[in-house]
């Protein structure tokens, strides 16, 4: 009897607690959302398996990742584009990936961040290696994860106390993420990262949009305009000559394949374009790629109804301006007969 009192005291208590725990952080104004985790992007790698030739691949960073929106482009070209692009991720590794482990001959669409395709080849360095250890995880997921993932989605969907996205946000409320913002003093020198704040939303299909917050708030946006000059002035400088070698030796097996390989430039603005212009120029760098591929391209600014758009927090667009960006750049692509319209009449 004792065992048993026990045990309801401690389930009516647990309730209490999670019950509690979960409307504290909601009167913060955090909602429920889905971890852009591994097992999310190994989930969409699945199609790459038995993706056709009429099927659209989205690589890149986190540009191509939150203006690509997947609907609008299924509503302007017939099917919705398998979307692999990471945050903060070069390319390479995914280009190398398709081209090693799968026979997929489709359209590849190439999301082109110059400060992160062209920082480096170096296994251990985070723009590699953020991406390469998904394509590891889908090369090595065993069903017991497989099975942890679909169990999750529908708590991580209804509770905000399920927030641990793998890439540490500042406003994380798991445990580990909680014990970080206890501060105990400076035990390095130098520069630190500023606080940085989740400022994404992705859905079940790994379709990612800016958050209200971030395309409204103003002050909440210069939170990651400061992140950005961060990584500014303390990223090593690029490795155009090994990055571009890597790339055009997977471009080019792609293309003798018979895929097509498609480059965007997505917009950016601001300090953050202007960042670009001077470290990253056009002519040196997107120019020098578009001239060695030889394969379709198109940059923001070649475009008038792109060309002025702006960023909120002056790299990614808000999900209105993504949703115009992609009807336009699809509208483009399809004029050019760089994609065909699928839709059936």
């Amino acid at each position: 009897m004792n065992l048993k009192k026990s045990l309801l005291i401690a389930l009516v208590l647990s309730v209490i607690g999670i019950t509690t725990w979960e409307l504290y952080w909601r009167s913060q104004g955090l909602y429920p959302t889905l971890n852009d985790e591994k097992a999310l992007w190994a989930k969409e790698r699945t199609k790459l398996e038995s993706a056709t030739k009429n099927d659209v691949v989205i690589i890149g960073a986190s540009r191509a990742y939150f203006d690509i929106q997947k609907e609008v482009w299924k509503k302007i070209t017939g099917r919705k584009p398998i979307q692999l692009a990471s945050t903060g991720s070069s390319a390479l590794p995914a280009l190398h990936d398709i081209v090693e482990n799968t026979s997929y001959n489709g359209t590849l669409i190439v999301g082109v961040t110059p400060a992160v395709l062209f920082s480096t080849t170096y296994p251990g360095a985070p723009p590699w290696n953020r991406i390469q250890s998904k394509i590891d995880f889908y090369q090595d997921m065993t069903y017991a994860q497989k099975a942890n993932y679909f169990l999750s989605v529908p708590l991580q969907e209804n509770l905000v106390l399920m927030s641990a996205d793998e890439e540490e946000w500042a406003d994380d409320i798991d445990l580990k993420a909680l014990l970080k913002r206890i501060k105990l003093g400076k035990r390095t020198k130098g520069e630190t990262l500023p606080n940085f704040y989740n400022f994404g939303d992705v859905s079940a299909d790994r379709n990612m949009a800016m958050s209200a917050k971030t395309a409204k708030d103003t002050a909440f946006a210069n939170t990651i305009i400061r992140v950005w000059n961060f990584f500014g002035r303390t990223s090593p400088p690029p490795d155009k000559e090994a990055t571009t070698a890597y790339f055009m030796k997977d471009a080019q097996k792609f293309i003798d394949r018979g895929g097509n390989l498609i480059l965007i430039r997505a917009p950016s603005s601001g300090g953050t374009r202007m960042a670009e212009n001077k470290f990253f120029g056009r002519k040196d760098f997107w120019d020098s790629l578009v001239g060695l591929a030889k394969v379709k391209a198109y940059h923001f600014e070649d475009y008038p109804q792109l060309k002025n758009l702006t960023c909120p927090e002056e790299s990614h667009l808000s999900q209105e301006d993504a949703v115009y960006f992609t009807t336009e750049l699809a509208k483009i692509m399809l004029a050019d007969k760089a994609i065909t319209n699928t839709k059936t009449h």
